[in-house]
């Protein structure tokens, strides 16, 4: 099993600001040694004559030509707006920058 300590796991819930109790400290650090042992076995078979996959099935894109259709026009688009100036939507300002 990997050397994954205890005080290694509490510095990393330190820097992402994650408050875990002392039992949750002590699970996570055999969880993340069971995954750093994991990752090393997968490591040992996969050797440089092994491709490298993203995915176990081929893919491509599935995207529809980009055809302009109908818009919807300006009252139509404003109709459902809680407020609006006759062209544009009135949203309440942001970060302090009242106007």
């Amino acid at each position: 099993m990997s050397e994954i300590t205890t005080e290694q796991v509490a510095h990393l819930a330190h820097l992402a600001r994650i408050a875990l109790t002392p039992q949750e400290i002590e699970k996570l650090t055999g969880e993340l040694g069971t995954i750093v042992d994991s990752i090393a076995k997968v490591s040992q078979v996969a050797g440089e004559d092994v491709p490298a996959t993203s995915h176990p099935i081929p893919l491509s894109n599935v995207f529809r030509p980009d055809v302009p259709g109908a818009t919807l026009t300006t009252e139509e688009a404003l109709a459902g707006a809680p407020e609006h100036d006759g062209s544009r939507f009135k949203v309440s300002a942001i970060l302090g920058e009242e106007q």
